[in-house]
């Protein structure tokens, strides 16, 4: 039974280890063409990134408060702490999923060359993105990041 427990509690943990930093890119994402525009960086402001509830927090809680709840008094009462665990483990597995996938970010707003404004959010990243920095939307699969423009070198 012990195995059980461990075996959701580390699945909870791994569905909690998502990220859409800039840095790291999605295996899907690795060797495509990816469209890139030139923009420059109006503002940037810090965001919070709301945690994803896929049901597996919940799920694991659930098992988790159900299984502790009903190895609690006699058979009768067994049953109602057990019913009571569940609830409480499911709310309890659900919040600590939310939260333990909740992400700092930026929202960058960023003007292109044709004089179009766009919005974009991402993870914080290790590139500190400033106004007034060049940089460069990379889009692949529907999905764009920020990165600073690299130097232009003259051919010579």
């Amino acid at each position: 039974m012990r195995s059980i427990l461990i075996a959701l509690a580390s699945a909870a943990a791994l569905a909690a280890c998502s990220t859409t930093s800039p840095d790291v890119i999605q295996r899907g994402e690795a060797q495509r063409l990816a469209t890139v525009v030139d923009a420059t960086v109006l503002s940037v402001r810090s965001v919070v990134v709301e945690g994803s509830q896929s049901g597996v927090g919940s799920a694991a809680g659930a098992v988790v408060g159900g299984v502790a709840g009903s190895s609690v008094g006699g058979h009768r009462e067994s049953v109602a702490v057990g019913v009571l665990g569940a609830v409480v483990g499911g709310v309890i597995g659900n919040a600590a999923e939310r939260f333990g996938t909740r992400e700092e970010a930026l929202e960058i707003l960023v003007q292109l060359t044709n004089g179009e404004r766009r919005s974009i959010v991402q993870a914080k990243g290790e590139e500190a993105i400033a106004p007034g920095d060049a940089v460069i939307l990379v889009t692949t699969g529907g999905k764009v990041r920020v990165t600073k423009a690299p130097g232009v070198r003259s051919g010579g």
